[in-house]
């Protein structure tokens, strides 16, 4: 069993090739059933949340009654880690062979999961970002934001990127680990000013106050919301949602945990009927993206098991080929 650090991830994978194996991984499909939550209170009175995330290669979709794989996450999700300097979001991927079981590789999963999210929203760009979309905004400095920055650069042709964060310092540091050829990237202050300044907004905070005002935001934009990950959370207001065409990974994640789908959902903002597709659908061809420069395109990631895998795959079969 090969044990798969966040360098040897970094060595394997890249962004470019990353949305491609996502795009086919959704376009084949894979078993994943809807993850596991579990609350976990401690003494002090904080709390804590146990995600299990299992995947497994489909084969009738695939074509093939032998092979593939089956994966599990396993992540914590321990928001006072900041406090401690430590990442909020800890976690481990477990690759096993589809056959007999065997485990195949035990991998880092904060890396795979800030590569395979970051990777899922620029699959989503592709279809639902204007093609001359140069401009980035990235809402958050968490340990996502470098990716995201990296990932859309991948799809669309970024010219300036400005990163906005409450605490201005962890906007620096972002912004100064982010040497990209031909790109400028700086620090915003006024958040209201960057929704109305950019083609694409990319968000990843634990936001429970919306931080997109649907009214600022310039037709043609892309709201890309990553964040958020539970029902309480939320990162846009009911005038984004309202403005905007919908997309999310999943019908049944989004519709469950997303607060910007949840919460729009039911004080009837919005309906079932809004949300156009999911990224099974735009990968398969079975429905389409953005239908003219105007419109507002809204993509909601709560993340996909079947995104973990196929990341997890293409690391596993990268490394063990140059063995």
């Amino acid at each position: 069993m090969l044990t798969i650090s966040a360098d040897d991830i970094d060595r394997a994978l890249t962004f470019s090739g990353l949305v491609d194996t996502l795009r086919d991984a959704f376009a084949a499909g894979a078993v994943q059933p809807v993850r596991h939550h579990h609350s976990i209170d401690r003494p002090d009175g904080a709390a804590s949340t146990l995600l299990l995330m299992p995947a497994w290669t489909d084969f009738k979709a695939a074509g093939t009654s032998a092979g593939g794989y089956i994966g599990v996450k396993v992540v914590t999700v321990s928001p006072d880690n900041n406090a401690l300097g430590k990442p909020a979001v800890m976690g481990l991927y477990l690759l096993l062979d589809g056959t007999t079981g065997e485990p195949c590789a035990m991998i880092d999963g904060q890396r795979l999961t800030q590569w395979r999210t970051a990777c899922a929203s620029a699959l989503a760009a592709s279809y639902l970002a204007r093609k001359d979309a140069s401009r980035l905004l990235i809402i958050g400095a968490g340990a996502l934001a470098p990716f995201l920055a990296r990932a859309h650069a991948a799809v669309r042709p970024i010219r300036e990127i400005r990163i906005w964060n409450r605490t201005k310092a962890n906007a620096e540091k972002v912004a100064a680990s982010l040497d990209m050829a031909g790109i400028s990237v700086s620090v915003a202050d006024d958040l209201d000013e960057q929704l109305a300044w950019a083609d694409i907004v990319s968000s990843a905070t634990i936001s429970i106050v919306p931080l997109i005002k649907g009214a600022l935001l310039r037709p043609g934009v892309h709201v890309d919301l990553v964040g958020a990950f539970t029902p309480d959370m939320r990162e846009s207001d009911d005038e984004a949602v309202r403005r905007a065409r919908i997309f999310v990974d999943t019908r049944a994640g989004a519709g469950k945990e997303a607060g910007d789908i949840v919460q729009p959902l039911t004080a009837e903002v919005i309906g079932p009927d809004d949300i156009v597709a999911d990224l099974h659908e735009l990968a398969r061809g079975e429905r389409s993206g953005r239908g003219s420069d105007d419109e507002i395109t809204l993509f909601k990631s709560v993340g996909a098991a079947l995104e973990d895998l196929a990341a997890g795959v293409a690391v596993y079969e990268t490394l063990r080929s140059r063995a």
